[in-house]
């Protein structure tokens, strides 16, 4: 790999994946602009690259997760989490908002419904793009769903369920839309049954972007229309609960049809009042909760 041709490579990337996997790429980039190896002329270039690249790989060793348009990078002052690409920054920024809003506008009682938001600044690289960098609270012993399998009983989903919408309940209290309830954004602590909803990004009443690969999963309004509300939030709750039970009884899927017409209005609006029905529902079908011990 020629000096120039690295260089530039080196100085566009945003992470250690935009320029290979592994070690093997590392050594063939620092082969290729090692200071040692260059010319007096190219010295201080390379001392500029030498030291980006060194900066990417040691990110990506302490890398703790690829979401759909950042990586999670482990500090010691939390979890940065870093856009891949500059044209991403104003989601972080909408993220941002939507975890101040609920800091200063939810109610306190509910707060681990959410990771907290620790700090948010612009960050330049070597080419001065700026991409907007937030700094969250790690959620130790969390698990996305997207990792525990469909088919589970509706027993175990039952608890997932109810506390996916005491915190829906508590951000549209707050004022504030998730916009992309998905299995990668719901993370579930096994042993102690706990639930938060991360990436933050999509929240806003007019949407600017969807997880392409979860498109199915979106209403009409969102895709249609750019828009949503807490009835967005709340049918996409309802899909992603459904699809992770193996054949829910009936009057859970008559239940999960009221939450899923194509029309929002034709919803519920409130989450907490619907958990109300929900545990109706569960207290008919299974008699008091008790807690069931969950394994992935």
């Amino acid at each position: 790999m020629r000096f120039a041709e690295a260089v530039a490579r080196i100085e566009r990337a945003g992470s250690f994946a935009e320029l290979g996997d592994g070690e093997a790429a590392y050594r063939a980039y620092a082969k290729a602009v090692h200071p040692d190896a260059v010319t007096d002329a190219q010295s201080a270039t390379a001392n500029r690259a030498f030291a980006q690249l060194s900066k990417l790989y040691e990110q990506r060793s302490r890398r703790v997760a690829v979401g759909d348009i950042a990586d999670l990078v482990a500090d010691p002052k939390g979890l940065l989490k870093i856009p891949r690409s500059p044209a991403d920054s104003d989601l972080m920024e909408a993220e941002a908002v939507a975890l101040k809003a609920l800091r200063d506008k939810g109610d306190p009682k509910y707060r681990a419904y959410a990771p907290r938001l620790i700090d948010s600044y612009l960050h330049e690289d070597g080419e001065r793009k700026r991409r907007r960098v937030n700094v969250l609270e790690r959620l130790d012993g969390f698990v996305p769903l997207s990792v525990i399998g469909a088919r589970r009983d509706p027993r175990d989903v039952a608890w997932m369920w109810r506390r996916l919408l005491v915190g829906l309940g508590w951000a549209h209290r707050a004022g504030v839309v998730h916009g992309a309830v998905l299995e990668e954004h719901v993370l579930i602590h096994p042993e102690q049954h706990g639930v938060a909803l991360v990436d933050w990004c999509y929240s806003a009443t007019r949407v600017k972007a969807v997880v392409a690969k979860r498109r199915d999963a979106y209403p009409p309004e969102v895709l249609q229309d750019k828009t949503a509300g807490p009835a967005t939030d709340i049918y996409m709750a309802t899909g992603l609960m459904t699809r992770l039970m193996q054949d829910p009884p009936k009057a859970l899927r008559r239940f999960a049809d009221g939450c899923s017409y194509d029309k929002p209005r034709m919803r519920p609006q409130d989450a907490w009042r619907l958990l109300g029905e929900l545990d109706d529902i569960l207290h008919s079908l299974y008699g008091p909760r008790t807690f069931r011990p969950f394994v992935i």
